[in-house]
């Protein structure tokens, strides 16, 4: 890259932050700062499931270079999962076991399900396909996407299936100042951050971690070294697929309404996320969920709540623009 081509795009970037900053100075100081605060426990809620959602798709990009976009979907089958199970304990009205530990199993049971499941996508959709041309899976990915999709809509029916959270859990919360912040928002970031401090932990200083950031640095260099690669594999879509179940399970705590086509939209937002924090970075995918969830929620709170969706994809597009590697990505090592 030229010295002029640097200059322009820092001059570019510079004038796209101010006038952001600009706009929301002026937005703040219309409004208020109780909607300010207001809008960002909204975001990092949000935001802490787009997270857990990006982060599945960093480990499958960072190991095969794969764009999971099954992935979204995957997180839909979560949600359904702790539906099942908060049915078969009583649902929200008359559950059976303690609130709390309801919630454990509902997380336990879709985390293993959507980790079985995504075991399975990667043995017979991906896995035949891992030689073959880059556009092979990513097709294939495309219609595993649209076979959950349609499968959850002859299990389910096209009908939203309901949580319940208020009679679940009540409104219990804490006021500080003006600004109300409900329990369960609390217990789905701090879930959020354990989850990802958990996963930060596995890859650095485990056994398999080590495996996987070998497997991602040369696949075949790994395999020469005895490392078990189908194993990593497998086991990266296990628990970037049982993420997004909690996810999911989160979702539907906060938001309640679940139904077949939710993970479309919302696997986008988090494949967005990926990208802005830097698409192979674990913490960037962290970061970028929380972006993108106060940019979703702020857009809502500022503006229109139909510009929302526009905006979070215009931020994709503006760092596929000026910076492809995202936040916190790194610059592809060209190995000779």
């Amino acid at each position: 890259m030229s010295v002029l081509e640097s200059i322009r795009r820092y001059v570019l970037q510079t004038a796209l932050v101010v006038a952001i900053v600009v706009l929301f100075a002026w937005e703040i100081h219309a409004k208020g700062w109780t909607l300010f605060f207001q809008l960002l426990v909204n975001g990092l809620t949000l935001g802490s499931v787009y997270a857990l959602i990006a982060l599945g798709y960093t480990m499958v990009y960072g190991i095969l270079k794969l764009l999971n976009f099954a992935h979204g979907d995957v997180y839909m089958i979560g949600a359904f999962i702790g539906f099942g199970v908060l049915s078969v304990f009583g649902g929200p009205l008359n559950p059976t076991l303690p609130v709390w530990l309801l919630i454990i199993v509902m997380l336990v049971v879709s985390m293993l399900g959507t980790g079985v499941l995504g075991v399975v996508i990667e043995r017979f959709a991906y896995r035949p396909l891992r030689d073959a041309p880059r556009i092979a899976p990513l097709i294939s990915a495309l219609g595993v996407s649209f076979f959950l999709q349609n499968s959850a809509l002859l299990l389910f029916g096209a009908q939203f299936r309901f949580y319940d959270p208020f009679d679940l859990l009540g409104l219990q919360g804490v006021h500080l100042g003006e600004v109300f912040i409900w329990k369960v928002r609390f217990m789905i970031v701090a879930s959020a951050i354990a989850l990802m401090i958990a996963l930060l932990v596995l890859v650095q200083r485990t056994q398999l971690g080590k495996a996987m950031r070998a497997t991602s640095y040369d696949r075949e260099a790994a395999a020469m070294m005895g490392i078990d690669v189908d194993r990593v594999i497998a086991s990266t879509f296990f628990i970037g697929s049982a993420l997004a179940g909690a996810a999911g399970v989160m979702f539907g705590l906060v938001f309640s309404q679940v139904f077949h086509f939710m993970g479309f939209l919302a696997g986008l937002k988090g494949f967005t996320a990926a990208v802005v924090g830097g698409i192979g970075s674990i913490p960037g995918a962290m970061l970028g969920g929380l972006l993108v969830g106060c940019a979703e929620a702020y857009a809502q709170g500022y503006a229109n709540g139909n510009w929302s969706d526009l905006i979070v994809f215009g931020i994709l597009i503006l760092f596929m623009l000026i910076r492809p590697r995202g936040l916190l990505g790194t610059r592809a090592i060209q190995k000779v």
